[in-house]
């Protein structure tokens, strides 16, 4: 089904401070989320993100050009009760983390893997005592339940907004331990990607570019950089 685009409806997107909220208007009036909840933000930067987001709407409102506000309204939508299914999806790419994952062969693309890939995964054994298993080829990996057990504690220690931050780091690039480490700063979104397509950039370089995956790319590029724009802002 096609939506069609709303036409911009008001003069100015401001951010007000309601019982310790901050809540988005547009000429006054409060933005309601497509479930028709408020959308208030939890600091003051992220929602004047936001408010800048609505600021910059032409005669059509884009949805598409607002990926804050898609967050926002995903964040708020994630009432405790859905909580616990938000943190098991999050910690399926934990469980499967790609950084585990090895090539068989070349020689030349395990030496990379190992070789970018192994700090990472240093990473999340000293800073979040997460040691994880790696292997070879596409067999399923089993993690310690220790390691998975820590990695569940590292989830549960964001709100609803981090864990949809979380949950589209993860999605784009295949990686628990990635997506960790971009919400604690230790990435940022270029690097985290490149690491996730680690193996598609070897295969350029060896047999040139493919006009498709570039495109995706470039898609998954912008999603990560939302998540990760957002994921600063909330912790500003």
């Amino acid at each position: 089904m096609t939506v069609r685009p709303v036409s911009r409806f008001y003069k100015t997107a401001a951010v007000a401070e309601d019982a310790g909220r901050f809540v988005v208007q547009l000429d006054g009036k409060p933005v309601k989320t497509p479930h028709r909840a408020v959308l208030a933000l939890p600091n003051r930067v992220l929602a004047e993100a936001i408010a800048a987001e609505w600021s910059a709407q032409h005669e059509k409102i884009d949805a598409g050009s607002m990926p804050l506000t898609q967050l926002a309204n995903t964040a708020i939508a994630l009432v405790p009760e859905h909580r616990s299914k938000a943190v098991e999806q999050i910690l399926a790419y934990g469980k499967s983390d790609l950084l585990c994952y090895r090539a068989e062969a070349p020689d030349e693309l395990i030496r990379r893997q190992a070789a970018l890939w192994d700090p990472i995964l240093d990473w999340a054994d000293a800073a979040l005592g997460a040691r994880l298993a790696i292997g070879q080829g596409i067999g399923f990996v089993e993690q310690p339940a220790a390691s998975l057990l820590a990695l569940e504690k590292a989830v549960w220690r964001h709100d609803a907004f981090g864990l949809v931050g979380l949950h589209a780091a993860a999605t784009t690039t295949g990686s628990l331990v990635l997506a960790l480490a971009l919400a604690e700063g230790c990435l940022t979104a270029g690097k985290a990607l490149e690491l996730a397509h680690l193996d598609e950039i070897w295969q350029t370089e060896k047999w040139g570019r493919d006009t498709a995956a570039e495109a995706r790319s470039v898609k998954l590029k912008t999603d990560l950089e939302a998540a990760e724009r957002f994921l600063r802002l909330l912790a500003a």
